[in-house]
């Protein structure tokens, strides 16, 4: 591929095309405070050596949440992944594997995929699920574009329990198809308001369970009105583990079912990547975004993997195409699927007792502290408290003590309320780790 540099004539050109004066017109959409006045103030060059020396110096600064009491979730959660997972994800045929656009002679990928999309429908109670998309926020905005398709209509409401993350990239998605969704404030204990707000106007209801306070929801009244104003209830998850412990969102009457699937498989690596899972009705599939693998047989009656849909903007004319979305997160699908064969039925429901019967002893710890209020009637593996202090103060001082003590809600939503803390209890927090998180609270709010 030849390298053909552009002049300054030719970018004035394409300037003058697109319709604005300057290259620094094109980022206005971009906020000032984010973006550089100057190059960034590093070393022009260095050998290798140093900058592998340096780098491990920075390495060392950081904290493993492996080496610490850690109660942090917010949507990205740390479990136990067996060795298992890694030693095979990492086999060379999975590494060097890419997207299966010759589905024929990538008949072991298909075949992970659809052992995935099997999980995924029975994990959330549907009869069909996707190859995945990219994390669970993605699924979320791309979940209310397809209710626009179905529908025909464009008015979405989101409840005031889903993750704020969730409904910043849904609103971006949403505001360049003409889609109106309702101002969400985060509130706890709010989610139920939804079904007053549903007129024959409402296109969907968008609800997750647990939600981002650690609330479990009940869907069912609120997917009977919306199914009444002929309108889909999509249900949202950001913890898969909870719903071996509670009633499938299938289950409970709704149409479409997205979440994050990082907390089965997938590590914590620093924010990403993570896998997004998109479930939905058997009537709704060929609505549905992504790629579905399915089974059949060939010419000699052997069983084989194709990709029975996959209208994305590749493969058809773009304004008959379900999603621009290209890819789909395969290696963090096939960590999934491992993991989750792993355990089996029982194992993922023994995981999920064990996370709730560490929440309910947190939760007492917690709840016998002076200035700290547990909020929650309902949880699962994560719930809320108000504290006397600032949440962010409370978790810098916890930080000193080495325990990383949850995630203050403000973090995540900066107009929510400061005095609130997001805590988290997995299977891989020990009672030592639960006591010492309650000693050092109680010292910290003295």
């Amino acid at each position: 591929m030849r390298y053909l540099p552009s002049n300054e004539n030719d970018r004035a050109q394409m300037l003058d095309v697109i319709g604005v004066k300057s290259i620094d017109d094109l980022f206005e959409d971009v906020p000032k405070s984010a973006r550089l006045k100057d190059l960034i103030d590093l070393p022009k060059h260095q050998s290798e050596q140093a900058i592998e020396q340096h780098m491990a110096r920075l390495s060392a600064k950081s904290v493993s949440a492996s080496s610490v009491p850690f109660f942090c979730g917010a949507g990205a959660y740390k479990h136990h992944i067996p060795a298992t997972v890694d030693h095979l994800i990492q086999r060379s045929e999975f590494l060097t594997a890419y997207t299966p656009y010759q589905p024929e002679i990538s008949q072991g990928t298909l075949q992970a995929l659809f052992e995935f999309q099997t999980q995924v429908a029975l994990l959330t109670g549907t009869e069909v699920a996707n190859a995945s998309m990219y994390d669970g926020s993605t699924a979320c905005a791309e979940a209310v574009v397809m209710a626009k398709r179905v529908t025909r209509k464009s008015k979405a409401i989101l409840a005031p329990g889903l993750h704020p993350h969730y409904a910043a990239a849904t609103q971006t998605l949403a505001s360049t198809l003409d889609i109106s969704i309702n101002e969400v404030t985060p509130q706890i204990g709010a989610d139920a308001g939804v079904i007053d707000m549903i007129t024959d106007e409402t296109a969907c209801v968008v609800v997750q369970s647990p939600n981002v306070f650690g609330e479990i929801v009940d869907l069912a009244p609120i997917a009977e009105k919306a199914h009444a104003h002929k309108a889909l209830l999509i249900a949202v998850f950001t913890e898969p583990v909870a719903l071996a412990a509670i009633k499938s969102p299938g289950e409970q009457g709704a149409d479409i079912v997205v979440g994050e699937g990082q907390g089965l498989g997938v590590g914590l690596n620093y924010g990403g990547p993570h896998v997004g899972l998109f479930a939905c009705r058997q009537k709704l599939v060929r609505q549905m975004p992504g790629r579905v693998c399915g089974e059949t047989v060939d010419a000699n009656g052997e069983r084989g993997y194709v990709l029975t849909l996959s209208t994305r903007e590749q493969h058809i004319r773009r304004e008959k195409a379900t999603s621009n979305i290209c890819t789909n997160s395969g290696l963090c699908c096939l960590a999934f699927t491992i993991h989750m064969s792993l355990l089996g039925d029982a194992g993922l429901k023994r995981m999920a007792t064990l996370n709730h019967e560490a929440a309910c002893h947190m939760a007492d710890i917690i709840d016998g502290i002076d200035g700290t209020e547990v909020l929650n009637d309902t949880f699962f593996n994560e719930f809320t408290v108000r504290l006397s202090r600032p949440a962010e103060e409370v978790v810098d001082a916890l930080a000193e003590k080495n325990i990383l003590g949850g995630v203050p809600f403000s973090r995540i939503a900066p107009d929510g309320d400061p005095s609130l803390l997001l805590v988290c209890t997995t299977e891989v927090v020990s009672d030592a780790d639960m006591h010492a998180f309650g000693h050092a609270l109680e010292e910290v709010l003295g």
